[in-house]
């Protein structure tokens, strides 16, 4: 069949997508939304600078870093300090602390913010609940040198309030700050109290998308607050929730640095040593810098597999994931 060209058809053909034509609708696109990349400019110039630049610092654990010889000439060790360092009797200590830190973290911290954000959104009164937000936020503004200092004061036995509360009902005094007992429950509440508040933010900004006509037809159907929380507010916010724990497992072995150091001492550091105060007390006291680069960097490849691992089984139970 011979074909056929209509008239006017040929004006109305879309044009061949040349190299040329797309590079010139994207610098017309660039040009116009200028101010935009702009804008994204100094975040780009962040991450460029102090996390991806860094990463080269990575293959000092590969080498055997000698400050006076540089970088290039010092000698090339392979997996050698890998090996050390699980062979030390040490390494076992400190995947156990921060190990049971960590899963203390997750099982009583990571739910505060979640059942306190339930609670604020149950409060009616704007006023009471912009007053409970305001005070429960403030904490998170204060330096962790601060909270160890006033853990101190209410818990030395040398006239600490708490002690002294407990002396006059009970006669007898308990050191909150040395007894190794006591070094975890204190870390996980100060963590509570300092960073709780703070964490509601993303789950009352979820909560504020829930639509509201779901609450009036469960009223209508009879379901109480309780069944309205289970079967309405909680899944809105369950996606939210996953990701969040998804990005809680990335830094499952860090256990916040400055924390761990105010309130370790001589008496309780066989529970309170962890990965970083350890890459601390190698690398930045005792130069040992290949050595600790090396701890560090386990650290990192465990917590890109728990991201990973988290994210394949969240996207297995139908949740959409961090990609």
């Amino acid at each position: 069949m011979k074909h056929v060209t209509v008239p006017g058809n040929a004006e109305r053909q879309p044009k061949p997508q040349t190299y040329r034509n797309i590079r010139v609708r994207r610098w017309k696109r660039l040009k116009r939304d200028k101010w935009l990349y702009i804008l994204l400019l100094p975040g780009l110039l962040y991450f460029l600078i102090f996390k991806y630049v860094p990463m080269w610092g990575v293959l000092l654990a590969f080498k055997n870093y000698q400050p006076f010889l540089g970088f290039q000439k010092s000698e090339w060790v392979g997996f050698e300090h890998f090996r050390v360092f699980f062979q030390n009797p040490d390494f076992y200590m400190l995947l156990r602390n921060t190990l049971l830190l960590s899963f203390y973290n997750l099982i009583f911290f990571f739910p505060a913010p979640i059942i306190l954000a339930l609670l604020l959104n149950e409060i009616r009164l704007s006023f009471y609940k912009k007053t409970i937000q305001t005070m429960i936020y403030v904490p998170h503004f204060i330096s962790m040198v601060i909270v160890a200092s006033m853990s101190y004061v209410f818990l030395t036995t040398e006239g600490g309030t708490v002690n002294e509360f407990l002396y006059t009902f009970t006669g007898r005094k308990i050191d909150f700050l040395a007894n190794p007992d006591w070094f975890r429950p204190l870390i996980i509440l100060q963590t509570i109290w300092k960073e709780c508040g703070w964490g509601t933010i993303i789950f009352l900004a979820a909560l504020a998308g829930v639509d509201v006509e779901q609450y009036e037809a469960a009223v209508v159907d009879g379901a109480n607050r309780w069944r309205q929380i289970w079967h309405i507010t909680l899944p809105a916010i369950r996606s939210t929730i996953v990701i969040l724990l998804i990005l809680r497992m990335g830094t499952i072995l860090d256990n916040g640095f400055e924390q761990i150091y105010l309130m370790m001492n001589a008496l309780n550091r066989e529970v309170g040593e962890v990965f970083d105060t350890y890459v601390y007390a190698l690398g930045i006291t005792q130069g040992a810098f290949s050595y600790s680069t090396a701890v560090g960097l386990f650290k990192s490849i465990i917590g890109v597999t728990l991201v990973l691992g988290t994210n394949w089984i969240a996207k297995k139970f139908g949740e959409s994931g961090l990609y």
